[in-house]
């Protein structure tokens, strides 16, 4: 049985007269996941297109065609260079459509600019940051960047944060260092000021210590609880650690907030005034420290000796692991991938990016299970259809800015909002047992899924004077054979969905191209069509089926998987 069939056998796989997706159809490609006990050993096999497809829907948004071809050009430590290789921040986020701005005109950036008593400079500056950062990600090229920018988001959750300056330097700081020193990161995460409001270290003195956010730094961000020890001891730490570690963390606040000033800079500030100045004594799980007055180093001091411990390391490449590779982590993986990836961290003090290079180039990562079993998230399936069909988006900035910000909109109904998790924990397909990934799929989001992927595969998005719309004629021509409808049909599966399709559904899928036709008929329609291309008539002709079958093929349960 060769590796496609394994597959299809070991993952349930059957053909069904049905095809359009439901809940349970989604929900049963996943049921059948057998143990993966390989480890992170370098993989050695093939990479062709299937495993290059997987390594880039794992790491980037929707790769198109030619970046799975390049990859394989590449191969795999060449692709894996240019995942991780250094890029220039994005030029930020502009003015689209506030002419009332009297700081800033259409055209120009708001990051720096005051506000305005009375003017209504909030709505229209938060468009402009949810629209860009849609652009963002639709402009990432080969890049791992965003996607760890989107993981930073959910581990270091901040939300509710109403001036978009603040949650602009805040998504600022981890593309600034998506794959640098966790250590690092998170100092620079506990004095951000986006950090200091949402869990009210701003607030946290010497004379009302406020717990917020050391409880957060030790549960959520960097150490994790553990089972259960005793009264207040929870393996990781003690609830005297997050006391103790809260008088620690006094007398910072944040600047800037909605300030109308034009000399004050959004940041941070230490006020020695408002800081706990006597020793505090950590518990035993922290070897009974004692950390004395150190003024505004203090902070750093305390997360070095948070991250001396362990189990730091093995916290996070959990995560890692859950939002790469699968929600599952069993005895063996946790003894094979995620102790070794610990290792691989520790000893590289930290630095995320060699820990994640031997995960994406491990034979776990490229273990035939893994490819497959995992439910795309919003943001995914939005950026899979935008990108992988390589919609054009218009380019004069009113309507480029607007059509972003639909695409941001369409993730809020999907129950992904960017910039606002639900919960300090993130969203809870990441945490949550034992649905995890299967929450992002249920009766409420799969209808507006299906509407979504009809939109875009038919009308597309209209307005301000322009469409975005799949150019479905320039996507056939990219594959091997446009003329041959089994091509047609076979690259546009390989190139959508993560695991083979079947020989019923391949046949479904002809019936919708070529609806009781031979396949002749594809070629000599498609035959007309290239030989005079401008003819309106014949370019429709092939645009619809076209559009049909896609429609077809984003409502599969296969497209909703990565």
């Amino acid at each position: 049985m060769n590796r496609r069939a394994t597959l299809a056998t070991l993952l349930g796989r059957r053909p069904t007269k049905r095809q359009r997706a439901t809940v349970a159809d989604i929900h049963q490609r996943l049921d059948v996941v057998p143990q993966v006990n390989s480890g992170l050993d370098p993989y050695t096999g093939p990479f062709e297109f299937e495993q290059a497809a997987h390594l880039l829907r794992r790491t980037t948004y929707g790769p198109s065609r030619e970046q799975i071809e390049q990859a394989v050009t590449l191969g795999l430590q060449g692709t894996l260079a240019k995942l991780f290789a250094d890029q220039p921040l994005p030029d930020p986020p502009l003015n689209f459509s506030n002419e009332e701005d009297p700081f800033v005109p259409i055209g120009e950036t708001w990051i720096d600019a005051p506000y305005v008593p009375g003017a209504n400079l909030q709505g229209p500056r938060n468009q402009s940051l949810r629209a860009w950062q849609m652009g963002v990600i639709l402009n990432e090229g080969t890049s791992i960047r965003e996607k760890l920018v989107t993981f930073w988001h959910n581990h270091y959750v901040t939300g509710g944060i109403n001036d978009p300056k603040f949650v602009y330097r805040y998504i600022t700081l981890f593309r600034n260092n998506p794959w640098g020193n966790f250590r690092e990161l998170t100092k620079a995460v506990t004095i951000d000021p986006a950090m200091l409001r949402y869990l009210n270290g701003n607030q946290n003195t010497a004379a009302a210590p406020n717990e917020n956010y050391a409880r957060e730094l030790l549960e959520l961000f960097t150490i994790g609880k553990g089972p259960v020890a005793g009264p207040g001891d929870y393996t990781n730490y003690t609830e005297q650690d997050v006391v103790q570690m809260a008088r620690v963390l006094t007398g910072w606040r944040d600047v800037g907030y909605f300030t109308t000033n034009p000399n004050i800079e959004v940041g941070s500030v230490f006020i020695p005034g408002r800081h706990d100045v006597e020793a505090k004594v950590l518990s035993h799980r922290f070897d009974n420290a004692v950390i004395t007055n150190m003024g505004d180093q203090e902070y750093a001091h305390l997360i070095d000796i948070i991250f001396s411990k362990d189990e730091v390391a093995r916290f996070i490449c959990r995560k890692f692991y859950r939002w790469f590779v699968y929600y599952v982590i069993t005895e063996e993986v946790e003894a094979n991938v995620i102790e070794p990836m610990a290792q691989i961290l520790i000893s590289n003090d930290y630095e995320v990016r060699p820990a994640l290079e031997a995960l994406l180039g491990s034979e776990h990562f490229f273990d035939m299970l893994n490819v497959g079993p995992m439910i795309k998230n919003p943001l995914d399936f939005v950026m899979s259809l935008a990108k992988s069909t390589r919609m054009e988006f218009p380019t004069e900035l009113q309507p480029m800015y607007r059509h972003w910000l639909n695409l941001f909109r369409g993730m809020a109904f999907l129950q992904m909002e960017y910039f606002f998790p639900p919960s300090v924990a993130g969203w809870p397909a990441y945490y949550q047992a034992p649905s995890f990934f299967r929450l992002w799929v249920n009766s409420v989001t799969l209808p507006i899924r299906m509407e979504i992927s009809t939109l875009l595969a038919n009308n597309g998005i209209a307005g301000f004077g322009a469409r975005t719309r799949m150019d479905v004629l320039q996507l056939v021509a990219t594959v091997s054979d446009p003329f041959d409808p089994n091509v047609v049909i076979s690259d546009f599966a390989r190139l959508f969905f993560p695991q083979p399709i079947t020989d019923a559904q391949h046949t479904f899928l002809k019936e919708v191209l070529l609806p009781g036709l031979p396949d002749f008929e594809w070629t000599l329609e498609y035959t007309d069509y290239v030989n005079d291309p401008t003819n309106e008539e014949k370019a429709q002709a092939v645009d619809s089926k076209l559009r049909n079958l896609l429609t077809a093929m984003f409502s599969m349960p296969e497209f909703q998987l990565s």
